[in-house]
């Protein structure tokens, strides 16, 4: 089994080339796509030059910032493997947990695999902030949803590639997140849950979510709610025309 690893980047160059040799580093067979999303602190360049010292990369450059969804759309788009995984370019995420991740789907148990914050305890909680989003955002998702997810929000989803390909994604920032998850919910798959590291950053070290996002995210999900699974239906048709 062969794995895409989209890379959104939008101004991380303090942290890209650190991200990418971790993502090379991890043994499973894998291609890797980078997402310039019109940085503009220097990423660009770096990934200018990487783009010339390694051809086996993907790398696409986006003129102007078209935001995170933007960023994974474009990245999905140029994915060729069985599965898809969504890989920040900063270092709060752990690319060693692929395997992890990866784990359930090849034993048979799931298609599709949030990795969850919450469920590895030993993972720092952060600012009490951003641990009440990310606990109240579930709780959106669940009641509107009837599920049980512990980390919707998560950056870590794994997606066969036809399943996120179908999915026509419409979302340009945070919102993506509520975006893939109510999809998936809507195509009739199960999300499978497995723990995972993770190291939050502070707004002074480059996060970018904030307040905002929340209620985007709240909104989109009751968006797709009320849509149904005649919102998928939808864009099947506009793929196929």
């Amino acid at each position: 089994m062969k794995l895409s690893i989209i890379i959104p980047c939008y101004n991380e160059k303090d942290t890209i080339l650190e991200v990418l040799e971790r993502v090379e580093q991890v043994p499973i067979d894998k291609e890797i796509i980078i997402v310039d999303d019109g940085s503009k602190d220097g990423t660009r360049e770096i990934l200018t030059r990487l783009k010339e010292e390694k051809p086996e990369l993907k790398i696409i450059f986006h003129e102007n910032n078209r935001g995170k969804g933007g960023a994974i759309k474009t990245g999905v788009e140029h994915a060729e493997s069985d599965y898809v995984i969504i890989q920040d370019a900063d270092l709060e995420y752990f690319p060693e947990d692929y395997p992890k991740l990866l784990k359930p789907i090849i034993e048979g148990k799931a298609e599709v695999v949030f990795g969850s914050r919450l469920l590895e305890k030993t993972n720092p909680k952060g600012s009490i902030a951003y641990y009440l989003g990310r606990y109240s955002i579930n709780w959106v998702v669940n009641i509107l949803f009837g599920v049980h997810l512990t980390d919707s929000y998560t950056c870590y989803k794994v997606f066969p590639r036809d399943l996120i390909k179908n999915f026509n994604i419409e979302s340009r920032g945070f919102e993506l997140e509520a975006e893939l998850t109510s999809k998936t919910l809507l195509s009739g798959k199960k999300i499978y849950e497995v723990p995972i590291r993770y190291k939050p950053r502070s707004v002074e070290e480059g996060k970018k979510i904030n307040w905002k996002d929340w209620f985007k995210g709240a909104l989109t999900y009751l968006k797709y709610r009320l849509k149904g699974k005649g919102s998928l239906m939808n864009e099947e048709k506009e793929e196929k025309s």
